[in-house]
C-alpha cells in the first residue's frame, strides 16, 4: 500500500526539499544513480562492457517548463552521444529517453517533442546504436507511440516501452508485435487510475505473462524489463516455446538492482542490458525506484536513521 503514497510524493516539491536535505539521502541515491554527469556515467559503461553487459542510458529530468529546457536536454543527449563515440562504445550502449524532458507537456508539445529527439536519435544511429522513448503516465501514449511511429519511418530500430498495467497494453503490443518494434516491456510505476491501470498486482504479473507471448510470438524484438525471477524463467520459456535464438530479445535490470543476476543471465549467452541513470535532478527517477520495492524503501529509511 505504500506504493501509491510514495508515487504521489514524487510530484511533491515539500517532499522533493525533505528528501534531499535527508542525511543519507546521498548514500542510497548512489545506488540507483550512476553519477551526475557524462563523466560520471562513462566510466561504469566501460566497466560494464567488459564485464558482457549492455546499457542503456537515462539523462535523469522530466519536471522541465521552458522550451529552453527541453533544448538542454536534447543537448545533454546529444553530449554523452558524442562521448561514447570517442570511446567506441555506441554499439554497447543505448539511449532511453522520457519525452517530457523534451517538452511533450508544453504548448505545440507533440511537435517540439518530435523536433528535439530526431537529432538525438540520428546521432545515435551515427555510432551505430538507438533510443527508445521510455512510456510515462497514460495521458501521454498516444502521442509516444505516435512519434515513435514517426522515427521508425527512417530509423526503424527506435524502440518504445509499453507497461503491463494498464488496460489498453495488449491491444498496444499485438499492433508494436506485428510492425516488427523494439519493445520493452515493464510492469509500470506511475500511479494510474483503476479506470486505465490494473491495480492487483497478482493480476498485473498476469498481464505481464499474456504480453510477453505477444511480444514473443511476433515480428518485434522484445525486451523484458523485470526483476522477478518468476518472470525472467517465463521469458526463457516463452521465448523457446516461439523458437527464438539469444540474441533476439533480451533482458532489462535496473543499475544497482540484482546485480548478480545480471551477470549470471550474460554469462549463460542472453543478452544482459542495464539501465543506468545519471544527472543531477533525480528526484522523481528515485521515488520510483523506492515505490517498486519495499525492501528500496526499508533501505532508505534506515539509511537516514543512521546517519541522523
Amino acid at each position: 500500500m505504500l506504493g501509491p503514497v510514495i508515487l504521489a510524493a514524487s510530484r511533491s516539491d515539500k517532499m522533493r526539499r525533505f528528501v534531499s536535505a535527508a542525511p543519507g539521502t546521498k548514500q542510497v541515491v548512489a545506488r540507483f544513480i550512476a553519477g551526475e554527469s557524462v563523466d560520471d556515467v562513462v566510466p561504469i559503461v566501460q566497466e560494464l562492457s567488459e564485464r558482457g553487459l549492455e546499457v542503456t542510458l537515462d539523462v535523469v529530468g522530466e519536471d522541465i517548463t521552458t522550451v529552453e529546457q527541453s533544448h538542454a536536454a536534447r543537448d545533454a543527449y546529444l553530449e554523452l552521444i558524442g562521448r561514447l563515440k570517442e570511446l567506441g562504445l555506441g554499439e554497447r550502449a543505448e539511449m532511453s529517453v522520457k519525452l517530457s524532458m523534451f517538452g511533450q507537456a508544453l504548448e505545440g508539445g507533440h511537435e517540439l517533442a518530435l523536433a528535439n529527439v530526431r537529432p538525438v536519435v540520428e546521432a545515435a544511429a551515427e555510432i551505430g546504436t538507438t533510443v527508445t522513448l521510455d512510456a510515462e503516465d497514460h495521458t501521454t501514449l498516444d502521442s509516444m507511440f505516435a512519434i515513435h511511429e514517426e522515427l521508425r519511418k527512417d530509423f526503424p530500430q527506435t524502440g518504445c516501452v509499453i507497461q503491463a498495467y494498464l488496460f489498453r497494453t495488449e491491444d498496444d503490443a499485438r499492433r508494436l508485435a506485428a510492425n516488427g518494434s523494439r519493445v520493452r516491456i515493464v510492469k509500470g510505476a506511475y500511479k494510474e487510475p483503476a479506470s486505465v491501470a490494473i491495480q492487483d498486482k497478482p493480476e498485473i504479473d498476469k498481464a505481464y505473462v499474456r504480453i510477453m507471448r505477444i511480444l514473443m510470438d511476433g515480428e518485434g524484438y522484445p525486451m523484458i524489463g523485470s526483476h522477478d525471477p518468476r518472470l525472467i524463467s517465463v521469458a526463457q520459456e516463452l521465448a523457446r516455446r516461439a523458437g527464438r535464438k539469444l540474441d533476439e530479445y533480451e533482458f532489462q535490470m535496473l543499475y544497482g538492482i540484482r546485480g548478480e543476476e545480471q551477470h549470471r543471465l550474460a554469462a549463460e549467452g542472453h543478452r544482459m542490458r542495464v539501465y543506468t541513470a545519471y544527472g543531477t535532478d533525480w528526484y522523481g527517477y528515485f521515488m520510483r525506484r523506492l515505490a517498486e520495492k519495499p525492501a528500496n524503501l526499508l533501505f532508505f529509511v534506515r539509511s537516514i536513521l543512521t546517519k541522523g
